[in-house]
């Protein structure tokens, strides 16, 4: 993952891991410089651009010879979903390919990320619908044009980089502000989520070995890293809470509260609380570090699972990474998915 609201820490999206795959998926990461805000600024018309193909597909864009982009965001609905309204504010999974009105490719979740296995799930952008840059790198005014639109639905954002970007443009690019840029964006899932929801039922006591854990309140889990004990060198995990929902698979946006600490000194280094509460990440993609990867998917909405991630299933691929020597322990309360 890459760092945190406040800064400091980075939380279990990998930083370089998440960055890459954040490049490859979404915008290039020399588009876009410092985060941005958007204002509103839409329109259901005045859209020059053609897209073909039906939602769940990788679309086809095609710019007619002469069209000039607007100097405004445009977005407008190709297919309207059946689902849920989305609302701002909500959590949401989209695919989206993205492309200059010259044809210069902005990358796509239909792209299949290097390495993947034939019928692996492909990964998409989970996010809160907000109009502060997120760490997929959407443009906000792409993001808040999710919000009116419905689950199973398709639209696009056209204009030009001033219009859709702004200051946030890096002149590195080699995008004009003038340049037209397009967003063909899938509404796959969408939800509201009780920033303060969390697993509830008797936890279990930790198994031998592992970390003591109290979760109290609406705060930051205390865990208590075992004396004298070594840190495993292999993944260790226990369900602490078990949860009656559905199993959580690959490619799901997982909904979650968590807290992690270090095991050499038990010292926190992030939590889901410390930022608002519960977020969302998708989850069996390698869009967050392989111990969470393993560890989640097949759990179920309810759980809460205690992990113990050694370095070479957390940052320690990542050799400059603050974390890349350390052992993690993470209690997740997996609370819904997208």
């Amino acid at each position: 993952m890459l760092n945190s609201p406040g800064g400091r820490f980075p939380r279990p999206f990998a930083t370089h891991t998440r960055r890459a795959v954040a490049a490859a998926l979404a915008v290039p990461v020399l588009l876009l410089t410092a985060a941005c805000g958007s204002d509103d600024g839409k329109t259901s018309d005045e859209a020059v651009v053609k897209v073909t193909g039906e939602p769940g597909a990788k679309p086809t864009i095609s710019v007619p010879k002469d069209a000039k982009p607007a100097d405004k965001a445009v977005t407008k609905t190709l297919v309207e979903g059946k689902g849920a309204v989305v609302n701002k504010g909500d959590l949401v999974r989209l695919d989206f390919s993205a492309q200059t009105m010259k044809g210069q490719n902005l990358g796509s979740s239909w792209t299949p990320q290097p390495g993947a296995k034939p019928g692996a799930a492909r990964t998409q952008v989970v996010t809160e619908v907000t109009d502060q840059m997120t760490q997929q790198m959407l443009p906000p005014k792409v993001l808040t044009a999710a919000a009116g639109q419905k689950v199973g639905g398709r639209f696009e954002v056209e204009g030009t980089a001033k219009a859709l970007i702004g200051e946030g443009l890096n002149p590195q690019s080699g995008i004009k502000p003038e340049d037209g840029l397009v967003w063909v964006v899938d509404v796959v899932g969408a939800k509201k989520v009780d920033k303060k929801a969390k697993a509830e039922g008797t936890q279990a006591a930790p198994e031998d070995g592992m970390p003591e854990v109290k979760a109290e309140d609406d705060k930051a889990a205390t865990i208590t890293i075992p004396q004298g004990e070594k840190a495993p060198t292999d993944l260790k995990q226990q369900v602490l809470i078990k949860g009656k929902g559905p199993e959580v698979k690959a490619g799901d946006g997982l909904i979650a509260q968590y807290t992690g600490v270090k095991w050499e000194d038990g010292k926190k280094f992030d939590s889901s609380w410390d930022h608002g509460g519960a977020t969302a990440f998708q989850i069996g993609t390698g869009q967050v570090v392989q111990g969470w990867d393993q560890a989640l998917v097949g759990k179920h909405v309810g759980d809460r699972v205690e992990i113990v991630i050694p370095p070479k299933l957390g940052y320690g691929a990542s050799p400059q990474h603050e974390l890349a020597k350390n052992t993690l322990v993470f209690v997740v309360d997996i609370v819904g998915t997208v």
